[in-house]
């Protein structure tokens, strides 16, 4: 059976040291700051980022470029027989796209997923396929074992402001303003490839109670049989903001105290698009053929 190397980048939320810790490889999402490109993880810490977003900095997001795939592609394989890439949702970016035309050079040896995932979940997909790989499925197996179960995720995640949202041209203005005025967070999900509305929360601990709720429901329903099984990852993602995060984490875990449990810091990719302060909580199933 030959050697299957996992890659992914760093929307997953594991960071280069991670990686290496992990065994798996991790490409840097480039970012341009008032006109000058950075990398996550490689020239841009967390903090610098939250620092220069604070001081209302240009910023925008952009992928890797066909070349710096290519080189990844290309540096694994010297070592590896094949690879399995794990990029963010193709509905959220045009990375997996870029990838998978990219793949259809290597003659099966690479494999793009496209498993509708982002950071904490996203994370998971990778872990299990590092874990798929270690048990002898091959590049291509893992892509199908992954794309068949995309579905069984979900992410509820409330926002400090709507300013970026705004920004993005995601909501118009006058609903920023009006939300901004009534001093209302939204609640979002992801189920599948994109972000949507969900609830409008007078307040950060009614945004919170939405999200446990609707966790709640999804566990009971989409996800019953595995989670009467105890077979869910519970996990929570946060924006700059690591102490209120943690207080979230503990009613999380309050609330849900059967399940396993994880916490990162969401990906730069995302919160440049949502901004500080924000909180989420993300659930994922375990994978039948990890059984």
């Amino acid at each position: 059976m030959g050697k299957v190397a996992i890659l992914t980048d760093s929307n997953s939320g594991i960071t280069q040291a991670q990686s290496k810790e992990l065994g798996v490889k991790v490409i840097p999402m480039p970012f341009f700051i008032d006109g000058e490109q950075y990398f996550e993880d490689i020239n841009l810490t967390q903090e610098e980022f939250y620092e220069k977003l604070k001081q209302d900095a240009d910023i925008s997001t952009s992928q890797p470029s066909i070349g710096e795939m290519q080189d990844a592609f290309d540096e694994i394989l010297k070592e590896y027989d094949e690879l399995v890439y794990i990029p963010m949702s193709s509905g959220l970016s045009g990375t997996c796209q870029t990838a998978t035309m990219l793949a259809d050079d290597y003659d099966g040896k690479v494999q793009v997923v496209n498993n509708q995932r982002i950071s904490v979940t996203m994370r998971q997909s990778v872990l299990d396929a590092k874990e798929l790989a270690h048990r002898g499925k091959s590049a291509a197996e893992i892509k199908e074992i992954l794309e068949t179960h995309k579905m069984e995720s979900s992410i509820y995640i409330t926002l400090d402001t709507l300013k970026y949202l705004k920004k993005g041209g995601r909501i118009t203005p006058a609903a920023a303003a009006i939300g901004t005025m009534l001093k209302l967070n939204p609640v979002l999900q992801i189920q599948g490839e994109k972000l949507d509305a969900f609830a409008k929360a007078r307040g950060k601990a009614s945004a919170k109670k939405i999200m446990l709720k609707a966790m709640q429901d999804d566990l009971d329903t989409r996800f019953a049989e595995f989670a009467k099984a105890g077979k869910m990852h519970m996990e929570v993602a946060y924006s700059g903001n690591p102490e209120e995060a943690e207080e979230w984490a503990a009613l999380v875990k309050e609330t849900f105290p059967q399940f396993d449990f994880h916490m990162d810091p969401l990906s730069l990719s995302v919160s440049c698009h949502i901004g500080h302060g924000a909180l989420a909580i993300a659930a994922s199933a375990y994978l039948p053929e990890l059984d």
